[in-house]
């Protein structure tokens, strides 16, 4: 039988800082795990009761549908109130509080960050999102005029521009290969980047998870594929960490960002880049450090005044975060996913899905299209009509509605918006 007290000792166990937790948050973990009880991640996937109480936990506008949880996540209420707690203690003595009590405590949200990653934590750097941390990475590497750099034109805008930048001034070619969506396969992904492989290649960037279309990419395959070929390989995880469950050693990466504010719930401003240890002396830091630190992972921190709260606040969402579990998370999203993708697949077949629907190849983030109706019309009638939150995507190669739910949404936010569209088929956005 589930107790408060054995509750309390599963989490101390997984090193979650139970006393950093507020009562409130605390008690809806525990009465969640108590309805989860030894049930497969599965079986609580469509548990509403289950699923209402980790809804508790956050104060979230409900006047409006939040399906754009891809960009940022609300977090968790007690996380705000830890943020805000830090950020008071800051502002009354900041010169001590920030740099003299709180600055060293991230030691703490590195270790624990070290330890869900599976990495040492002398090869964790605390940073902002997953754009800084991919910038160390990108300007970082030693790179001469003529070298070649792999990238999808599927990853991220600001990763590709981080390398246009670098192609303008250092004269490196950036090739940016294309693959269908959905890929028939995840071996036809790998041999989309092989193909594009010349003896000048150095450096293989991949998206671990699409934030247009939510693929997951087969990044051990192609880890794999390049090292073999004296290449590096960089992994922008900026939606993959605490969205689905993975270490680095199944990554097999040596350079990996990410964001904090989107799946692990933590303040807005918070990722981490992670870089092996044998590494680390190599990579150039995106602001200057010393030399004594060239071989510290701690040199990829050096920005400055920083937002010591919000980094520290981190070991809180982390504690919520592994309260739920990233199997019981990804089986959630994808329920919630394939509720209203496959409603809307019966409901018509003018409704194109462009992400995969079974399999461990995608995640809670999808996009579908409507023959006849703009993406961009419909996604601003969804959310001027009914305060649908919803990201159009407009891609050269195709076109559609990202749709991204998390924990928080319930099952009548995705009826509503299931609803909606079926109204837009039958009746048109005017």
């Amino acid at each position: 039988m589930q107790t408060r007290r054995n509750f309390v000792k599963g989490l101390a166990g997984a090193g979650i800082a139970v006393p950093f937790l507020r009562e409130n948050a605390f008690g809806q973990l525990f009465k969640a795990n108590v309805i989860a009880g030894d049930r497969a991640p599965a079986a609580i996937a469509d548990d509403e009761t289950y699923w209402s109480t980790i809804q508790a936990a956050f104060d979230v506008d409900r006047t409006m549908i939040n399906l754009n949880n891809g960009g940022i996540s609300p977090a968790p209420t007690h996380v705000l109130a830890e943020l805000w707690r830090e950020i008071q203690f800051t502002n009354s003595l900041p010169v001590e509080n920030m740099w003299g009590v709180l600055q060293p405590r991230m030691e703490g949200t590195r270790r624990e960050l070290a330890e869900d990653f599976g990495c040492d934590p002398e090869e964790m750097a605390v940073c902002r999102n997953a754009s800084e941390a991919m910038a160390n990475i990108t300007f970082g590497f030693d790179l001469q005029k003529g070298d070649e750099v792999i990238v999808t034109n599927q990853n991220y805008g600001r990763m590709i521009m981080n390398w246009q930048q670098r192609a303008a001034r250092d004269g490196i070619v950036l090739k940016q290969i294309s693959f269908k969506v959905p890929p028939p396969s995840q071996e036809y992904l790998v041999e989309q980047y092989r193909a594009a492989i010349t003896p000048r290649t150095k450096v293989i960037e991949v998206t671990h998870i699409t934030n247009l279309t939510g693929q997951i990419m087969p990044v051990r395959a192609i880890v794999d594929m390049a090292r073999p070929l004296g290449i590096q390989v960089s992994v922008d995880g900026a939606h993959a960490f605490n969205h689905f469950p993975f270490t680095r050693d199944q990554l097999g990466c040596d350079y990996y960002g990410t964001s904090l504010h989107k799946w692990t719930l933590a303040p807005i401003g918070s990722g981490f880049v992670y870089v092996r240890k044998d590494k680390i002396p190599q990579l150039w830091s995106l602001f200057s450090s010393a030399e004594s630190q060239r071989g510290d992972i701690r040199k990829f921190e050096e920005i400055g005044t920083h937002p010591q709260a919000n980094f520290n606040s981190v070991s809180v969402a982390l504690a919520f975060a592994r309260g739920i579990g990233t199997t019981r998370k990804i089986a959630r999203l994808r329920y919630l996913r394939n509720r209203w993708a496959n409603a809307l697949l019966a409901e018509s077949p003018r409704v194109h899905i462009l992400t995969p629907l079974t399999g461990e190849t995608s995640g809670g983030i999808c996009l579908f299209n409507v023959d006849g109706l703009d993406p961009v019309k419909l996604g601003t009638w969804l959310h001027d009509k009914y305060k649908i939150v919803n990201t159009p995507i407009v891609h050269p190669e195709f076109s559609g509605i990202r749709i991204t739910p998390n924990v928080y949404t319930t099952l009548q936010e995705i009826d509503t918006f299931t609803d909606a569209v079926r109204k837009a088929l039958k009746a048109g956005i005017v």
